[in-house]
């Protein structure tokens, strides 16, 4: 996190960081346009359920497994290693964020537990998994052109980190998962499957905290639109602690949000249509 960090609340002083406040509301905007469609009123189940398809899609898509939507749709072999693995990680860490939102406002290390748990999959007998690394433990997955930290650092962050979710913060909702998602990539606790796990915790903040209640905006969508290269350039940013790395890395996550909520938009117009 970055070095402007106030201890009472470190979370807080990111809030009016250059750029920001703008992204904030921004976000906040369009956020308040796609709850107000009508669709919403009456079928807000089937866009949750189409955000929660296209958000796993793209998060596959970000660790290497650029899959069309209906060939998500369509397989079912994803216990099968290399990218059908890679899919159904995704799949399966997006689908349990729903389902243990209210544990991670008092422990959120179960929660990343739990998700890495779910990311492995059945089948899988590694006495690594759902607990963060060892040193000398090989971190796999892409390449994401920035230091591994040591596993004393990750453990003194992973704490950090836990204490400011059970501690709560002022700091908006966007900057909140802006930073949960930039530390656990950063930090990569995990030997495998850190990616998936960062965008669901990211989707567990926006949710949790209200902003996206009914989660309709997948960032993750939007994070793939800009392009990995975009992705991996502000997540360079972030790691960096500068506070215009950080800055740039929370208006990047806000530009995913965004995208996410015009994808869910055109899927409100299409089930408008009838066409969904």
């Amino acid at each position: 996190m970055s070095s402007t960090a106030d201890p009472a609340d470190p979370l807080a002083p990111l809030a009016a960081l250059p750029g920001v406040p703008e992204a904030v509301e921004s976000v906040r905007k369009s956020v308040d346009r796609v709850y107000g469609h009508r669709i919403m009123r009456r079928r807000s189940s089937e866009v949750s359920g189409e955000a929660a398809l296209r958000g796993a899609r793209a998060s596959a898509a970000l660790d290497g497994a650029d899959w069309a939507l209906e060939e998500v749709r369509r397989r079912t072999d994803f216990g099968v290693e290399g990218e059908p693995r890679t899919v159904g990680a995704a799949l399966r860490v997006t689908a349990e964020a729903g389902q243990i939102l209210d544990v991670w406002g008092q422990s959120p290390l179960r929660v990343l537990a739990r998700l890495h748990l779910v990311a492995a999959g059945k089948g899988v007998a590694d006495d690594a998994v759902g607990r963060p690394r060892f040193a000398g433990e090989v971190v796999e997955g892409p390449e994401l052109g920035i230091p591994v930290p040591d596993v004393d650092e990750v453990a003194a962050r992973l704490d950090g980190l836990a204490g400011i979710v059970t501690g709560g913060t002022s700091a908006p909702a966007l900057v909140t998962a802006s930073v949960v998602h930039g530390e656990l990539l950063t930090l990569r606790p995990f030997g495998a499957f850190n990616g998936p796990v960062a965008r669901a915790a990211e989707r567990i903040v926006l949710v949790g905290s209200g902003l996206d209640p009914k989660a309709i905006c997948p960032a993750e969508v939007g994070q793939a639109e800009q392009g990995r290269e975009a992705y991996l350039r502000a997540l360079k940013g972030y790691a960096s602690g500068t506070p215009e790395g950080v800055a740039e890395w929370i208006a990047h996550c806000g530009r995913a949000v965004e995208l996410g909520v015009r994808e869910s938009t055109a899927v409100c117009e299409a089930l408008q249509r009838g066409a969904a």
